[in-house]
C-alpha cells in the first residue's frame, strides 16, 4: 500500500497517509476494504488530531460484476478533459491484467459518481446491501453518538428506552467495531467511553441480557466438554443435550461440537425416539428437530465462509504472477483459504489440469515457505503467559487475531492435546491445564468482543 507525505489539511504539518486512486479489486482483492474501510485515502493526524477523507481521484474495478466506477471530489475542481487524462492510463491498466477474453464494453463506459456516497452504494448494492440498509446502519451509528455524548447515565437510559428496537444485534456488531478500532487506533478516552456504554447496554437491553446469558451458556458448554475429555463420544454429547438446561446451552453444545453430530449420532437419537413414547417421545422429536435446525445454521455460516474463501482463491488464480499475487495477499489467507487451496491442488491433479495444478502448486509453496498461520503462533504467544492477566492483555491487544478461526484453531488444537494426553502423552499433560485456561479466557473474550 503506497505510503505518501502529505500536509494536513488542517494544520498543515507532515503526516504520513495511504494515498491509492486505483481499486482494482480483480488483480487485488484486498482493494475493496482497504476503500470500504478507511484504510485508504484517510488523514490522521497526531500534531492536531484532525481525521477525514482526502480529496483523491478514485478508480474502482470489479471484473466479476462488470464494474468501473469513478469519482473526482467537486473540490478538485478538475476539468473533463483532465479527468480523461487521469484515468486513461488507469484503464489501460485493469484492461492489460485482464484475459483477453474478460475485456467486455463496460470497460469502454466508466460510470461516473458525483459523490463518494453514492460511489460506496453502487458497489455495496452489487453485494445485496440496499440504501435501506446504508440507511439503518447511519440511524445505528447516529445513535450511538448520542449515547457517548449523553451527559448521566440517566440520560443514556432514557435514549436507550426510546431506541430500544433499534439495539438489535447489527448495532451491536457496528458498536463493537468501533470500540476495536478506537482501542487498536489509540484512542484510549473514548475506548473507555464505550466499555462504560457497553455495560449499561448489556443490562439496560433486551439483547444485551439475552448475550450476556449467551456468554454464561457457551462457558458453561465448553467446561462441560472440556471435562469429558477423552470420554466424550457421541453417546455422551448426546447424553448433554438432553440434560441441557436451556435452548442457548443447547445451541452453544451444538456450536463447540459440531463435528461430533454426524450420520451415527442422529441414527442413535432416532433410535432413542422408536423406543420411547408419550411424552418423552415428542420431547426427544423436539430436540431432533433443533438440532438439525441449529447444525443447518451453522452449516450455512461454514458454506458461507468456504465460498468466500474460493472466491479469493479463484482471484487470485487469474493473475499472471501467481507468486507474487500469494505473497501480497498472504495477510488474507484464513485457514479456510488455505483448505480450499489443498482441495483445489486434488481435483486438479485427478483431471490432469496441468495448467492450474501449477499456479495451485506455487500457490501452496509460497504459503509452506511463510510464517505459520498467525492463529497458531498466536496460541504459542499465550501458552508462554506468565499469568491469566497476561493472556487477557494480549488478547486484548491482539484483538484483531481473536476470530472464528482463532476459536475453532483453539479448540482443535484443545481436542487434540486432550485426546493425547488420555493415551498418555507426557508433553500434551503438560500444557493441557494451561491450554484449557487460555481457552476459556478467550472464549469469554471472543463472546464479550462479539457483544461490542
Amino acid at each position: 500500500m503506497p505510503q505518501t507525505q502529505i500536509a494536513c489539511p488542517r494544520c498543515k504539518q507532515m503526516i504520513t497517509a495511504n494515498v491509492e486512486q486505483l481499486f482494482d479489486v480483480t488483480s487485488d482483492p484486498g482493494a475493496k476494504q482497504r476503500l470500504l474501510g478507511g484504510v485508504s485515502n484517510m488523514a490522521r493526524c497526531p500534531y492536531c488530531g484532525y481525521e477525514g477523507r482526502l480529496a483523491t481521484p478514485i478508480v474502482y474495478h470489479d471484473a466479476d460484476k462488470e464494474l468501473l466506477l469513478t469519482f473526482f471530489p467537486p473540490e478538485l475542481g478538475m476539468p473533463i478533459n483532465e479527468q480523461e487524462k487521469l484515468i486513461g492510463p488507469l484503464i489501460t491498466q485493469i484492461t492489460n491484467r485482464l484475459p483477453v477474453e474478460k475485456r467486455k464494453g463496460y470497460l469502454f463506459k466508466p460510470v461516473a459518481n458525483l459523490t463518494f456516497e453514492s460511489m460506496m452504494e453502487t458497489i455495496l448494492g452489487k453485494d445485496g446491501i440496499t440504501p435501506q440498509m446504508i440507511k439503518s446502519q447511519q440511524e445505528k451509528l447516529n445513535l450511538i453518538d448520542r449515547l457517548l455524548q449523553a451527559t448521566s447515565p440517566d440520560v443514556r437510559a432514557e435514549l436507550i428506552k426510546q431506541n430500544a428496537s433499534s439495539i438489535d444485534e447489527q448495532f451491536f456488531a457496528l458498536f463493537g467495531r468501533l470500540g476495536q478500532a478506537a482501542s487498536q487506533s489509540g484512542q484510549e478516552q473514548l475506548a473507555r467511553q464505550m466499555a462504560d456504554l457497553q455495560k449499561q447496554l448489556l443490562t439496560d437491553t433486551e439483547y444485551g441480557r439475552q448475550l450476556q446469558e449467551s456468554l454464561k451458556d457457551m462457558e458453561a458448554a465448553a467446561k462441560s466438554l472440556q471435562e469429558a475429555g477423552q470420554g466424550l463420544t457421541r453417546e455422551k454429547l448426546l447424553e448433554m443435550m438432553i440434560q441441557a438446561p436451556s435452548e442457548a446451552r443447547l445451541k452453544a453444545y451444538v456450536s463447540l461440537a459440531r463435528n461430533g453430530m454426524d450420520y451415527t449420532f442422529f441414527q442413535n437419537l432416532t433410535g432413542m425416539i422408536d423406543k420411547a413414547s408419550g411424552d418423552e417421545k415428542k420431547k426427544l422429536e423436539s430436540l431432533r428437530e433443533k438440532l438439525l435446525n441449529f447444525a443447518s445454521e451453522i452449516d450455512k455460516q461454514l458454506e458461507a465462509r468456504y465460498k468466500q474463501a474460493q472466491d479469493f482463491v479463484e482471484q487470485l488464480l487469474q493473475q499472471e504472477d501467481i507468486a507474487k499475487a500469494t505473497q501480497e495477499n498472504l495477510d488474507q489467507f484464513t485457514q479456510d483459504a488455505v483448505d480450499v487451496v489443498q482441495t483445489m491442488l486434488k481435483k486438479a491433479s485427478e483431471t490432469n489440469d496441468y495448467a492450474r495444478m501449477g499456479k495451485l502448486q506455487k500457490m501452496v509453496e509460497i504459503l509452506q515457505t511463510a510464517s505459520a498461520p498467525p492463529e497458531m503462533a498466536f496460541v504459542e504467544q499465550l501458552l508462554d503467559a506468565p499469568s491469566e492477566a497476561a493472556i487477557e492483555k494480549m488478547l486484548a491487544d491482539n484483538q484483531s487475531l481473536v476470530n472464528e478461526t482463532f476459536m475453532e484453531s483453539l479448540n482443535g488444537l484443545v481436542a487434540q492435546v486432550d485426546a493425547a494426553a488420555g493415551q498418555g502423552n507426557a508433553e500434551a499433560k503438560a500444557i493441557a491445564d494451561k491450554l484449557g485456561t487460555v481457552f476459556k479466557i478467550a472464549l469469554k473474550f471472543s463472546m464479550k468482543k462479539k457483544m461490542g
